[in-house]
């Protein structure tokens, strides 16, 4: 069960998506794997193609700056940036904002591009898992239709690295399904109406977090 003060967030992304009713579990399981991860200073790798490429940036960007709510650095962190420096500190003080750590592997574009070019295709995320990740990390693979070769070969990487999976993905799961910690698997089959749940999917997911650790 989760907390009064996350449920909300998942109580309001079901009453404005009730297609969604369904992957309530599945959604809470995902959440509960990245919670553990950043209580232990884990870090989320993500990874997809085309739209679902700008999505993994879209929920890095959502996690390493506030989301809804201010968040300030420490008040030691602070006080060591003033005294490194008077006026860019004192500035740094006020305008920095603790993120939970998440790098997408989509927006890796020289390393992607040259590990494409010199070695192959097929492997290039599961090259930055390998580079990126260590045991505690979690790998989350978006793919439409659960099919997408290149998603596939990282969740291999990353289970071998004992990073745990989670996948997001449309109806039937495909492969990916299969081969995740939790898959959130939307009840639709067209892609543009697949992504068009994903995004209210991992934005919850970021209010969640959010929520629970600031």
């Amino acid at each position: 069960m989760l907390e009064e003060r996350l449920k909300r967030h998942m109580d309001l992304l079901l009453d404005r998506y009730g297609i969604l009713r369904g992957v309530e579990k599945q959604i809470t399981d995902a959440y509960r794997i990245l919670e553990e991860c950043f209580l232990h200073d884990g870090k989320l790798l993500i990874a997809g193609n085309g739209g679902s490429a700008a999505d993994s940036e879209h929920m890095a960007g959502e996690l390493m700056k506030r989301f809804k709510k201010p968040r300030p650095v420490t008040e030691e962190l602070a006080e060591k940036m003033k005294e490194l420096d008077g006026v860019r500190g004192e500035r740094l003080s006020k305008i920095l904002e603790r993120g939970l750590m998440t790098i997408p592997l989509s927006a890796q574009e020289s390393l992607m591009t040259a590990y494409m070019n010199d070695v192959d295709s097929l492997g290039v995320f599961a090259q930055q898992v390998l580079g990126y990740g260590r045991k505690g990390d979690v790998f989350l693979g978006i793919s439409t239709s659960g099919n997408s070769q290149n998603i596939l070969y990282a969740a291999v990487a990353a289970r071998a690295l004992e990073i745990r999976v989670i996948g997001l993905t449309g109806a039937g799961g495909g492969e990916l399904a299969a081969a995740c910690d939790a898959a959130i698997v939307v009840p639709e089959t067209e892609t543009y109406r697949i992504q068009e749940l994903h995004v209210p999917i991992y934005h919850c997911l970021c209010l969640m977090l959010e929520e629970r650790f600031f």
